[in-house]
């Protein structure tokens, strides 16, 4: 946005594209057979991702075009979100390794990329001012991805893979 001509090696169009790539694979995720309710999070929280990579699109302030923000009401919402759902899954006790069924192993594809667009903002923000609370909703976002993978491999009976070192 804003008419200036960029190499696709730049790191801002690496940041909006890792945005677009786990947007992309909230899609595959919503797509599969999970709850409702999820669905409809999931829906809302690909919206907000395409406000993100718009206000990374931006070289110039975002509020010129009238964009929305990340404000700390979606972060609040995010972790009441974990919070719900952790409160009716039993402790962790071991780090437990991503599997047991597409729609566990597709929510941990989209902590990953998630993660990766984070680190790529965070990377970007140190030659560029980017915005705090983008940094912050992705880094609670992929929580809420390991918790989410963690309801959905419950709701379907899948028991958790305990990571066994030297296994």
């Amino acid at each position: 946005m804003g008419g200036k001509r960029v190499l696709k090696s730049n790191p801002r169009i690496e940041a909006f594209g890792t945005v677009d790539e786990l947007n992309a694979n909230l899609g595959l995720l919503r797509d599969l057979e999970i709850p409702v309710d999820i669905k409809n999070d999931l829906l809302i929280i690909q919206n907000k991702l395409f406000v993100i990579g718009s206000i990374l699109a931006c070289e110039v302030e975002p509020n010129q075009y009238y964009l929305e923000n990340i404000d700390e009401s979606d972060i609040s919402g995010i972790e009441n979100r974990i919070d719900d759902m952790e409160n009716n899954l039993p402790t962790l006790k071991n780090f437990i390794l991503p599997g047991g069924h597409i729609a566990v192993s597709q929510c941990h594809i989209c902590r990953c990329v998630c993660r990766r667009a984070e680190r790529s903002i965070v990377s970007l923000a140190e030659s560029d001012v980017q915005e705090e609370l983008i940094i912050k909703y992705l880094n609670r976002l992929s929580d809420y991805f390991f918790v989410l993978a963690r309801r959905i491999g419950k709701e379907l009976g899948i028991k958790e893979i305990n990571w066994v070192p030297g296994a």
